[in-house]
């Protein structure tokens, strides 16, 4: 297993997405569902478990999902901004479809164990997410206002995928003891996934379930608007 943190091979390249979905063992996956969307770009042997977060809460939702999952033998960390749509069909359709999007990361910090980052443009999204998550998290903190969140990780740029559907998305970056990474689960037996993990995922769930709804719902109104309404 390598994981290449200072290797630029990729990062030089002219194309570094494309150069990383020619790599052995990259693959994508694609499921479209509503205009909801979740991602897990750095999915796989990576980031681990946040593939199966945004999978799983896709499922749950009946929402979107698009994840890069790379094998276990070599990692390529390439910056969010480096996942052009150009370079991946499957991307480009994804993104195409929905309307907003929560893509999913791991992260590591001694000073962040506990805490949840909710990132990228839309910040209307990112509070609703919040709201969903802050009740059945009560171990962490969820911060979902930038000036708490390190700008590393605030997902800002403008070419970072979870800023490229039509309405933005967040970026939720998640410690390792919430995706049940962490020594303190180590006697855990199961039943199924650690609690913080599953609470997450159920969390991120009704989230995509309940904007999808108010969505839907504002849509259906303006289709009933007279027409003397509509024109203004």
């Amino acid at each position: 297993m390598a994981l290449h943190l200072k290797d630029r091979t990729l990062l030089d390249a002219e194309r570094p997405f494309a150069e990383l979905l020619g790599r052995p063992g990259v693959t994508e996956v694609l499921q479209l569902g509503s205009r909801f969307g979740f991602m897990a770009f750095h999915g796989g042997w990576l980031e681990e478990i946040t593939d199966d977060i945004a999978t799983s809460a896709a499922e749950r939702s009946g929402a979107s999902v698009y994840a890069c999952l790379q094998g276990p033998d070599d990692q390529w960390h390439l910056p969010s901004h480096c996942f052009d749509p150009a370079d991946s069909p499957v991307l480009r359709e994804f993104l195409d479809h929905v309307d907003v999007v929560v893509a999913v990361h791991g992260f590591g910090s001694p000073r962040l164990l506990r805490a949840v980052l909710l990132g990228g443009r839309n910040r209307t999204l990112a509070a609703h997410v919040a709201v969903h998550l802050i009740g059945r998290l009560p171990h962490y903190e969820i911060l979902h206002r930038l000036d708490e969140i390190p700008k590393s990780l605030a997902g800002q740029h403008p070419r970072n995928p979870c800023n490229l559907p039509r309405d933005g998305g967040v970026q939720i970056e998640l410690p390792p003891r919430i995706r049940g990474k962490s020594p303190m689960w180590t006697g855990f037996r199961g039943p199924g996934r650690v609690p913080h993990h599953e609470a997450l995922i159920e969390g991120l769930a009704a989230a995509a379930r309940a904007w999808t709804l108010c969505e839907d719902s504002a849509v259906e109104h303006r289709g009933r608007l007279p027409e003397s309404s509509i024109a203004g």
